[in-house]
């Protein structure tokens, strides 16, 4: 049974691949539709990015809605120093044709939830939705329809990390970015996977591996450019190769079994002066709160790495 998946995102050189991760296994993964949402670029950037990607990856089918253009109470924070003026720097992808639906996330993302597939349609009946950006639209979603948490099956949030951050020492990038709304998002009751640093920052592709991209087909050779781009910034960090952030959250509905991980009680932290966008588990054997997500914490980098690459060439493939 194919799962199907709504996908929220803010392209973004990770969610490109991860995009394309997803977009590259068909029979096992249905994308009902797309949002894009402000966060390693604003919302016209990111939108306009999501489009040329989904055009250039030959799936100009999947509809697309902008989401969320600021976080819930602070202003908007980017990544730019990261992804670029663009978001999407290292990327030369053509004008796509696609035009945003005329409706809010909350309506769109609603809507998607609420259909029930045809009998004949290998479907899951209830929705997945992978976050790979700040979770503004999926908090404003819970609020203002909270009825539709029965009609998701979970969500698969790449976001927090409980030993590190990367904006500050403790916070990571889409929980620092909105963590009101990721306060709503934890608090939902709704099952979550939480793809965060504990795991990711482990998760890296070589340049070695990189260069095997380049003698593939058109998508390959893009996402080669696109880590070319991101490599010299990861360099100066002292970083050996490229962090897969986003595509690590992509390949847990391939594989979960390319993780290791634990259940927690999650909170994030709103108010601190140096804590704000923390997420903090609590991880006494006596805590009487019940676990509301399942951390990943351990992936099998040559495990991802290698569904990476096969993926990217089934989509060459599928695009040839």
């Amino acid at each position: 049974m194919r799962t199907r998946v709504l996908i929220d995102t803010d392209p973004g050189y990770d969610d490109a691949v991860a995009l394309a991760l997803v977009l590259s296994h068909p029979m096992r993964l249905f994308v009902e539709g797309c949002v894009s949402i402000a966060g390693n670029q604003t919302l016209a950037k990111v939108t306009d990015n999501l489009n040329k990607l989904l055009s250039f990856y030959g799936r100009e089918d999947i509809p697309v809605c902008q989401g969320s253009a600021k976080p819930l109470v602070k202003p908007l924070v980017t990544a730019a120093a990261v992804h670029g003026e663009s978001g999407l720097d290292g990327a030369d992808l053509p004008p796509s044709g696609i035009v945003p639906m005329q409706e809010t996330a909350v309506e769109f993302i609603g809507k998607i939830a609420r259909r029930i597939p045809e009998a004949c349609e290998d479907l899951t009946p209830k929705l997945t939705i992978l976050t790979l950006g700040p979770l503004t639209d999926i908090a404003h979603l819970l609020m203002e329809d909270p009825g539709v948490a029965a009609n998701i099956d979970r969500i698969v949030l790449m976001g927090g990390g409980l030993a590190t951050g990367n904006v500050t020492s403790v916070a990571e990038f889409n929980i620092y970015a909105d963590p009101e709304a990721a306060n709503v998002v934890f608090a939902s009751k709704i099952p979550l996977v939480m793809v965060g640093l504990d795991a990711t920052d482990s998760a890296l592709i070589f340049p070695e591996e990189i260069d095997r991209l380049r003698s593939g087909g058109k998508v390959s050779r893009m996402i080669a450019n696109l880590f070319d781009h991101y490599s010299a910034g990861a360099v100066r960090r002292g970083v050996p190769g490229c962090r897969l952030h986003d595509p690590a959250a992509a390949a847990f509905l391939l594989d979960p079994t390319l993780f290791t991980g634990a259940d927690f009680f999650v909170q994030v932290e709103t108010e601190g002066r140096l804590t704000r966008g923390m997420t903090i588990a609590d991880r006494r054997p006596f805590s009487r709160q019940a676990p509301n997500a399942h951390v990943l914490l351990t992936v099998n980098r040559e495990r991802l790495v290698a569904l990476l690459l096969d993926s990217l060439e089934v989509l060459d493939n599928m695009l040839s």
